[in-house]
């Protein structure tokens, strides 16, 4: 135990906490200092390209096609889920951007200082999973990089064995991306604006030019991008109901951990902008160019490719000239450079805030970026994609639990608390403490969220395999709206029924942007001169001694 009481492994900022506040606290969790607030509309609108730009986007409206809507059709109806879904990432990404504060401290806000380490741990766990899921497919743009250097690449001996998603050769790919991306994670996330600045440049460069590659050899669009559907009445009626809502509920995880990078922006509604609009276009334009180069490859090559990594080695594979493979080599180069910025934000920067918030005293967030990089790679992620078909269907069916907290997160913000977060009660133990509720629990929280999952339990398990009545396969397609809407409307009742310490029944409370204690004071004065510098805090900050500030007006 003597290890443990080593102050060096101690996490900055956790020094000073006592009793349950060590796993309540540390520097990393509390809101942002100012420098750090370094975020902007244009950052968050370029961020959205960064993010979207993945391969599986590129091929994203293939699966409405192959069931019989026409290719426009299918960009449609992802375009109308995603601009749903930008509506939420903005609203339940407003308390980060306003406190500062990432998902799993904005937790504790809803299920209690306690009662938030299931939601936090549940999402820490699926992070680290599709972390190692997304390094796979980061390393099959890495194999094709290669591809293009070295022929031989493609003659390598396969070793991995049944069941593998990679072959030997995608394996080397995997290790080099998997290294590539521990490299970018030294790099303060505050910082990264600028990388995100010059992926905005890479995907546009690149983009553009597979694009005119695969056209310019095709002789036009191919025929795909001209046919109509194929389906008619009601069966086409359903079928975009589905992928209307599936647009949404495949960005699910982006609406449940918007706190976490909404956080860095420099004002609370530098994100508004960025998100409503950034988000569904960068998804629309990654969509629409690559079912164009989908839809190219059937003139090409007379079948069609919708992954633009096999339609890449395919070029390479039937001719293999310096000019196919420099283009093969730089194309794949931005699906790398893509992939890197969706494992960081999609699953690294979530996991840090998470595991950082489940174990404060030792663990910082950038700790918890190498330690989900560490089990991502252990968790052998190229068995699990290769030979377990119910471990995707349950990754891709995740929704369910997700939106059941966000609904209850949206609530308790909106609702109840009406924009009042008491910060310093987020990171005490205090039995007095606001979000203590019952031994640190909100049971509210809790029953609103089993029964906002339950409605879709069956279609869950349908979605798994389970039998189920054509009834509940429909019923299903509405499930990311159903646990949010249902969970958010039981919250409230029991609000009303017992309300929380921190509630309001009418009024907006929030402030105009939180500024921590100790930055609102410089040789005894208030920093005026900060538009809406405010503190609605009368309570000392854990282990610190900060002059009580009033509320300044909003």
């Amino acid at each position: 135990m003597s290890f443990f009481r080593n102050r060096s492994i101690v996490a900055r900022g956790a020094e000073g906490a006592k009793g349950n506040d060590v796993w309540l606290d540390n520097d990393d969790l509390r809101p942002l200092k100012l420098d750090d607030r370094t975020w902007t509309n244009n950052t968050y609108l370029t961020f959205w390209f960064s993010a979207a730009a993945t391969v599986s986007n590129w091929y994203g409206a293939s699966a409405a096609q192959a069931l019989g809507l026409s290719m426009w059709e299918s960009l449609a109806c992802s375009l109308g889920g995603q601009l749903l879904i930008a509506i939420v990432i903005t609203a339940n990404g407003r308390a980060g951007a306003v406190y500062h504060i990432g998902f799993p401290i904005l937790n504790r806000a809803s299920f209690g200082i306690y009662g938030a380490w299931w939601p936090t741990f549940n999402r820490a766990v699926m992070a680290m999973v599709w972390n190692g899921v997304n390094a796979v497919q980061g390393g099959q743009c890495v194999y094709v990089m290669l591809h293009a250097i070295f022929p031989g690449v493609a003659r390598i001996r396969n070793t991995m064995g049944p069941g593998s998603a990679l072959t030997s050769a995608g394996m080397i790919g995997f290790v080099i991306f998997w290294l590539i991306t521990c490299l970018f994670l030294v790099i303060p996330v505050p910082k990264m604006r600028v990388l995100v600045y010059a992926k905005l440049v890479v995907f546009v460069v690149s983009a553009f030019a597979m694009l005119g590659w695969c056209v310019g050899r095709a002789g036009g669009l191919g025929p795909v991008a001209r046919h109509g559907s194929t389906v008619h009445g009601s069966e086409k009626a359903w079928l975009i109901l589905r992928f209307l809502m599936l647009g949404a509920a495949n960005c699910a995880t982006f609406a449940s951990n918007a706190a976490d990078f909404q956080r860095y922006t420099k004002r609370p509604n530098g994100v508004i902008l960025g998100n409503l609009l950034g988000f569904p276009v960068a998804n629309l334009m990654v969509g629409l160019i690559g079912n164009i180069v989908g839809a190219s490859s059937q003139n090409i090559f007379g079948e069609l490719i919708w992954n633009p990594l096999d339609l890449l080695d395919r070029f390479q594979t039937t001719d293999y000239t310096p000019a196919n493979r420099a283009g093969c080599f730089f194309i794949a180069l931005m699906f790398v450079y893509c992939a890197i910025f969706s494992s960081i934000f999609e699953n690294s920067l979530p996991a840090g805030n998470d595991l950082a918030a489940l174990f404060p005293k030792y663990i910082t967030i950038r700790i918890g970026f190498f330690i989900c990089a560490v089990v991502s790679f252990a968790l052998n992620p190229w068995y699990l994609l290769g030979s377990a078909s119910i471990f995707v269907s349950f990754l891709a069916s995740y929704q369910i639990f997700l939106s059941a907290i966000t609904g209850v997160l949206l609530c308790h913000y909106y609702l109840v608390a009406r924009g009042y977060l008491e910060i310093p009660d987020l990171f005490t133990s205090s039995k007095s403490g606001a979000y203590y509720f019952y031994h640190g629990w909100n049971f509210r929280a809790y029953i609103a969220y089993i029964i906002g999952v339950i409605p879709n339990f069956y279609g869950f398990l349908n979605n798994m395999g389970v039998g189920a009545p054509i009834g509940v396969t429909r019923f299903y397609y509405f499930a990311y709206w159903v646990g949010l809407f249902v969970s958010a409307g039981v919250y409230w009742l029991l609000c009303k029924l017992s309300p929380v310490p921190v509630s309001y029944n009418s009024g907006w409370k929030e402030p105009k942007d939180y500024i921590r204690p100790d930055e609102q004071v410089l040789d005894g004065q208030a920093l005026d001169d900060l538009e809406g510098s405010i503190s609605l805090q009368t309570k000392q900050m854990p282990a610190e001694k900060v002059k009580d500030l009033q509320d300044l007006p909003s």
